[in-house]
């Protein structure tokens, strides 16, 4: 492994990891009404979520922020494979940006002020896809 050609995903690792680890943790003890709030705001884009239980939801929602946020964060967890699961995500919450009333300017990609929350998401996408092509270019296909 050679740092010198790594040392430019440390700040993005930091970044991207620390962040989603922290919205992990602010989720992990959501009271009832949070959690039906973000059970419904996601059911509302992808119908399928409806059929859980609120509070399932926003474990595993917590859970998933947590476990991919490390990920990232982890040096030792090929850049291929961090990138893959930070690009899903990220893709899956810019799907609520996207699909959402209120969240977009009409006609228009740019965020209400609603939907600026929702459209930090585009550079975890953008960070998650940097680093899978980082992984897959570098001589042996990881970092």
């Amino acid at each position: 492994m050679n740092l010198r050609r790594k040392a430019w995903q440390l700040p993005v690792r930091l970044a991207a990891g620390s962040y989603l680890i922290n919205s992990g943790l602010l989720k992990w003890g959501a009271d009832e009404t949070t959690a039906k709030q973000l059970a419904g705001l996601a059911a509302g884009t992808y119908p399928f979520l409806a059929t859980l239980n609120a509070r399932l939801f926003v474990t595993a929602l917590s859970t998933s922020e947590i476990a991919i946020g490390a990920a990232v964060l982890v040096p030792f967890v090929p850049a291929a494979v961090a990138g893959t699961a930070l690009t899903a995500f990220s893709v899956g919450l810019l799907g609520l940006y996207l699909r959402t009333p209120g969240m977009r300017r009409e006609g228009s990609l740019l965020p209400t002020e609603q939907g600026i929350p929702l459209s930090k998401d585009v550079w975890l996408a953008a960070i998650g896809a940097s680093l899978v092509i980082d992984g897959l270019l570098r001589p042996g296909g990881r970092s």
